[in-house]
């Protein structure tokens, strides 16, 4: 999970805090040298490194820090703040022209994920009700145009393409394409480099002048460190970018781009790449990015992708299922919930998300195919089967077994959930609702979790 490492270690060096009662100068200095090791460690900036442990140390050496009973999370409190302030204090947007299209031109390096990047922007446009286009001006690298035809494909967006003629032209025809089809977003992939340099800066210009693009965001490896906040800084000097879309940062990441390249360019960090799949983007969001990196979670984040991901209709009829009789949930049911969670993302990046619980996962073993065994059991069975669990003997589990390719064993343990989960929906069902929450965590502590 990203920022695992430096979570860690931040979380070590406030344990030592929020143990004691009162804290003097000497405390407070020595907690600020452990998080600035952990800091320097994780490839932050080290002139980033020295003014945020300064602004740090200025905010908590304070009587009213000093004297607080609660002083250890009162210094979290003002990391926090900080480490929030550093990444730009709120979520920066985009801005939109006046004039349709509006423009995006994506830029970067080779190996950044800009094409599958162009790909993810425009699906998530297509979900604001935009109507994007995609351009195709990377004329060098081999099979650059077929694949971004292929993620254009996959997220239903049409991309423009002249060959190998050159991009400028390519650029000005999807403009007027752009405007005859009624296509309000153009996104431009451009060419990479496996470095900067002059060449690739010109032509990166000669687009610049010749569309004036509403917006140039750079792509750039959140794995990569110090080296994508020096490429962040190089391109921001030639081309003045107006923001920067950070992928891979679902990796084990040290998070060193991360909170450098605010500080380092001046610019904003927009979007965050969050997974290989085209609904894997995700707009930045300092504050939340903070609460990750401090092991406090992610709720809203976690809130969105629900809201986002699960069907909304099929959920009210669930509801409406339960409410009438909650002895009526079936594996089919089962199954639609699973193919909704499957939706959300890696069951890592879930849990990572939940307050508290970040933390404790460093030793537990994720399993992030969870979902395959239950989901080719269930689709082993027949549709009354499936609808009237309860017909399930010994000889129908022997054949769902072997259609599955599992244990009979795997299918009883399945069934055991099942009717634990049937259980607990018809306890929330009746009596208080404090009695039901009891019940339903006394319920929930019996069921095996998607790891071992």
């Amino acid at each position: 999970m990203a920022f695992e490492g430096l979570t860690e270690k931040l979380q070590s060096a406030f344990k030592k805090l929020t143990g004691k009662g009162k804290l003097n100068e000497q405390n407070i200095k020595d907690a600020m040298r452990e998080v600035r090791m952990a800091l320097l460690e994780a490839d932050v900036n080290y002139i980033v490194v020295k003014d945020f442990i300064k602004r740090v140390t200025e905010r908590c050496i304070g009587t009213e820090i000093l004297s607080a009973l609660n002083a250890g999370q009162q210094v979290i409190k003002i990391v926090n703040e900080e480490l929030t302030d550093l990444m730009g204090g709120t979520n920066a947007k985009l801005t939109w022209s006046s004039s349709v299209p509006t423009i995006y031109m994506l830029c970067g390096l080779q190996g950044a994920g800009k094409t599958t990047m162009c790909g993810k922007l425009g699906a998530y446009l297509l979900k604001q009700g935009k109507k994007p286009l995609l351009a195709a001006c990377d004329i060098y690298r081999p099979a650059a145009i077929k694949q971004l035809q292929v993620v254009g494909e996959q997220a239903k967006i049409p991309v423009f393409e002249k060959g190998t003629q050159d991009p400028v032209k390519t650029v000005q025809e999807a403009i007027e394409y752009a405007r005859y089809y009624g296509r309000d977003v153009l996104i431009i992939d451009t060419a990479g480099r496996l470095h900067v340099d002059e060449a690739l800066m010109d032509e990166l210009s000669r687009i610049q002048q010749a569309v004036h693009p509403q917006e140039i965001l750079l792509v750039v490896d959140a794995m990569t460190g110090q080296d994508a906040v020096n490429v962040a800084k190089a391109f921001n000097e030639k081309l003045s970018i107006d923001g920067v879309i950070m992928t891979k940062l679902d990796n084990d990441t040290r998070g060193g781009a991360a909170l450098s390249v605010r500080a380092v360019t001046g610019k904003p960090i927009k979007f965050s790449g969050t997974g290989e799949k085209l609904g894997d983007i995700e707009p930045f969001h300092p504050e939340r990015m903070a609460s990750r990196i401090l092991g406090m979670g992610d709720m809203l984040t976690l809130i969105e992708k629900a809201t986002e991901n699960m069907d909304q209709e099929a959920s009210d009829k669930l509801g409406k299922k339960l409410q009438k009789n909650p002895a009526n949930l079936d594996l089919e049911d089962f199954l639609e919930q699973m193919q909704q969670m499957k939706k959300m993302g890696p069951i890592s990046s879930i849990l990572g998300m939940i307050p508290g619980l970040g933390s404790k996962l460093k030793d537990v073993e994720i399993d992030e195919n969870a979902y395959k065994k239950p989901e080719a059991i269930v689709r082993s069975m027949t549709l009354q089967e499936r609808r009237h669990p309860d017909i399930l003997n010994a000889s129908r589990r022997k054949r769902i077994a072997a259609g599955a390719g599992v244990t009979v064993q795997d299918v009883n343990a399945l069934m055991r959930q099942f009717d634990q989960m049937r259980q607990m929906m018809k306890q929330m069902m009746g009596g208080s609702k404090k009695g039901a929450m009891r019940r339903m965590a006394q319920q929930m502590n019996g069921m095996k979790p998607p790891f071992r």
